[in-house]
């Protein structure tokens, strides 16, 4: 065996007193490091402090103008409807149709959509549409329900429309996290208010996931349901504590919580400090909901998981049904994130669903992007993610309002220089829309049907338990608890209390200013060669593993105890959940007068198959064509938009005209393929020249998708020969 000290590969010692002079460097660079890493957590404290304060705290980078004051409305809420006010130079298209990002209420203080340039907000200003910022105060309106809020945004939505009536087409309307189901929700209420609808990270199946992954699911029949968001309300005072929301964010990643965010900002002190703060200033801002609000969020979504199967209903009976949606709808979200992940994002279109025939039926447009590996916070406000998904959206919000009915997948491609006509292409990236079936929503992953009598016999046991709790406790808790006791409840809330013992409120922390400024000032970092950073490095990397060890056995703990109790036959019996049963436990119902619908559609499609001139004609020859490639590009589309304001036969045609022109003409060769092709020539009759324009444009179009494959090339001939057809009133 080879001596380390006779190996050639050994690595040189270091001489004792280089090792202490590194060791004595290191401790003087570790002991300013910890003065400035303390006084970085004094200043998170002040902030916290001074934003708490502030009447309406908020983090939009942007210049605001309030619009609509939600507390003047009839039903009041801590609801607001603002004007994004654009930067200077910055130039807005009054004909663009507006953004309005909705911010989502889901314990934190609003303006995460547009706390930086690069964010949702930033990039639809960049493309030229006017933008509006729905946020909310930290404490809700005594009495307010999810339902008024959604009054409430309709009403802002109502205005934006008002404001804007040179615009070509309605709102896009943008949901991050809980504000996504929330859209959704008023969408499926008032269709008509709305344009594309973008969700991102917002889970509207709760129940789906991966097995080992996606532990959040279980936490709702681990803690026996429902009746603990309802005590700690009562605790409250009637207001649930947003900070229990952010806490239990935080317990999903113990690593990044107790160790990596403090380590990073203890290694970078004097560089992160700035980001540092930035973050914490929303991160650290908390707001309230009532009682009515957060019982509703839990027992119909987070554990009765209602929404997708069409079982919530308003204060007037009125089923909130997703299929009534009318306007496309965008789903982003990503494999990275362990909050949403794309089954809980997904899965709702499986719950509605049994083909994509069954989803054109009712006219939906439904358009997902998976995110290789961002998390959940980073699906909303990620810049590299702004720069790219959502300006390609926001550049091609058109082109999804557009799409014919069905199921996509958004697939994004970096612009080169063998781009394809790349003066067509809007940003760094192209984006094109392919078709996909439910076997691909399948395919990420999801429930079995053992999983869903697990969820369903948890459901009905939050039911009892909370039914129990309301008769039995609810009276003695909340005669118990004044409003002093339930300030005194909220202020020890362990993040609150985080922050207030940092701050110059604890008289401990206040010399830390002083230090901090004298340790910059001689300020003697480490060099980056020092043996004691690399040892450094090495436990920090040692203590993550140890806690994501943790936190894998806790995880896995919790879910093989969540499927042992609920998986038991017995307990599933004793619920009322059939443990034989092979039926998906929560499915919507069927309709039969949207059955009946669909036929008069279809006959009405049927009457219209020899109607039209030669603009029904090109698109109808553009839809064949295309209909082979399974696929639409941003390219062919912006193709279309020029020619429609310059070609003739399409000058004077709305968005909105054009859009349904595209659909009937879709659903035309769905329904009778064959007789719709073979009605080209009479369509085509009585315009020679005409003719010959309306075919070079099939040509223009179809060729900015580079090579035409085998099935599109023969589908373009055989329009070629329909084109040059005779027909009996053009032969005359």
């Amino acid at each position: 065996m080879t001596s380390p000290a006779l190996s050639t590969s050994a690595k040189p010692s270091i001489p004792v007193e280089g090792l202490a002079s590194a060791a004595a460097e290191y401790t003087i660079d570790l002991a300013q490091r910890t003065t400035l890493f303390w006084d970085v957590m004094r200043q998170a404290g002040n902030q916290y402090r001074a934003h708490a304060d502030r009447t309406v705290p908020h983090l939009l980078k942007f210049d605001t103008e309030l619009i609509l004051d939600g507390r003047t409305l009839e039903r009041p809420v801590n609801y607001a409807l603002l004007r994004i006010v654009p930067p200077d130079g910055m130039k807005i298209d009054p004909k663009l149709r507006p953004f309005v990002v909705v911010d989502p209420r889901a314990g934190h203080r609003p303006g995460i959509g547009g706390f930086k340039a690069d964010s949702e907000i930033g990039v639809a200003l960049e493309a030229g549409h006017t933008c509006y910022f729905v946020g909310f105060l930290p404490e809700p309106v005594p009495g307010q329900t999810l339902e008024h809020v959604a009054r409430a945004e309709a009403e802002f939505l109502r205005v934006v429309i008002g404001r804007h009536p040179e615009a070509e087409g309605k709102p896009c309307v943008i949901g991050n996290c809980q504000a996504g189901w929330a859209v959704m929700m008023l969408a499926s209420l008032e269709p008509e208010l709305f344009g594309p609808i973008i969700v991102a990270g917002s889970p509207l199946s709760y129940w789906t996931g991966e097995p080992g992954l996606n532990p959040m699911r279980y936490s709702g029949g681990l803690l026996g349901g429902s009746w603990l968001t309802a005590l700690t309300s009562d605790l409250g005072g009637g207001r649930f504590d947003g900070a229990w929301l952010v806490q239990n964010f935080e317990n999903l990643n113990p690593a990044n919580t107790f160790w990596t965010k403090p380590h990073n900002l203890l290694a970078g002190v004097d560089t992160e400090a700035s980001r540092y703060l930035g973050f914490e200033r929303w991160w650290g801002g908390y707001s309230m909901l009532n009682a009515e609000e957060i019982q509703f969020i839990v027992d119909n979504l987070f554990i009765g998981n209602k929404l997708a199967a069409g079982e919530i209903k308003t204060s007037n009976g009125m089923a909130v049904d997703l299929r009534n949606i009318r306007s496309p709808i965008v789903v982003f979200c990503s494999k990275g994130d362990n909050i949403t992940p794309p089954q809980q994002a997904l899965g709702w279109i499986l719950d509605l669903y049994d083909d994509v025939d069954e989803i054109r039926s009712y006219g939906q447009t439904i358009v997902y992007a998976v995110h290789p590996d961002a998390g959940h916070l980073g699906v909303f406000v990620s810049s590299s993610v702004a720069r790219k998904e959502y300006d390609e959206f926001a550049s091609n919000i058109d082109l999804i309002d557009m799409l014919p009915p069905g199921l996509y997948e958004a697939v994004f491609e970096a612009k080169n220089a063998d781009t394809e006509d790349p003066d067509l292409v809007n940003g760094e990236w192209v984006m094109r829309c392919e078709e996909r079936t439910l076997d691909d929503i399948r395919a990420l992953g999801g429930n079995t049907r053992e999983d869903d009598r697990c969820f369903a016999a948890a459901a009905r046991m939050s039911e009892v338990n909370l039914a129990l709790y309301r008769a039995f406790a609810q009276p003695f808790v909340r005669a118990m608890v004044s409003a002093s006791a339930a300030e005194w409840v909220r202020n020890l809330h362990p993040l609150r209390l985080k922050y207030e013992l940092c701050s110059d409120a604890n008289p401990l922390m206040v010399p830390f200013a002083a230090l901090a400024e004298s340790m910059r000032d001689h300020r003697r970092p480490a060099r980056k060669a020092n043996p004691c950073l690399a040892t450094e490095a090495s436990v920090s990397r040692q203590m993550v593993a140890m806690l994501d060890a943790w936190r894998d056995a806790r995880d896995s703990l919790c879910e093989a105890a969540f499927r042992t109790v609920y998986g038991s036959p017995v307990v599933q019996a004793l619920y009322g959940v059939d443990p034989a049963s092979t039926s998906a436990a929560r499915k919507a119902g069927k309709s039969a007068l949207h059955a009946e619908l669909v036929d008069r559609r279809i006959a009405e499609l049927k009457a219209r198959v020899a109607v039209g001139g030669v603009l029904e004609a090109t698109v109808r020859a553009l839809v064949y064509v295309v209909m082979s490639h399974a696929a639409v590009d941003e390219r062919a589309f912006e193709s279309v938009r020029r020619l429609r304001k310059t070609w003739p036969e399409a000058t004077g045609l709305g968005l909105a005209d054009f859009k349904a022109l595209v659909r009937d003409q879709l659903f035309i060769l769905l329904i009778e393929p064959q007789a719709a092709l073979d009605a080209i020539p009479a369509l085509l009759a009585n315009a020679a020249g005409s003719r010959r324009g309306a075919l070079a444009i099939v040509r223009e179009v179809l060729a900015v998708n580079g090579e035409l494959t085998d099935e599109a090339g023969a589908r373009l001939k055989r329009i070629v020969r329909l084109f040059d057809a005779e027909t009996p009133a053009r032969a005359a």
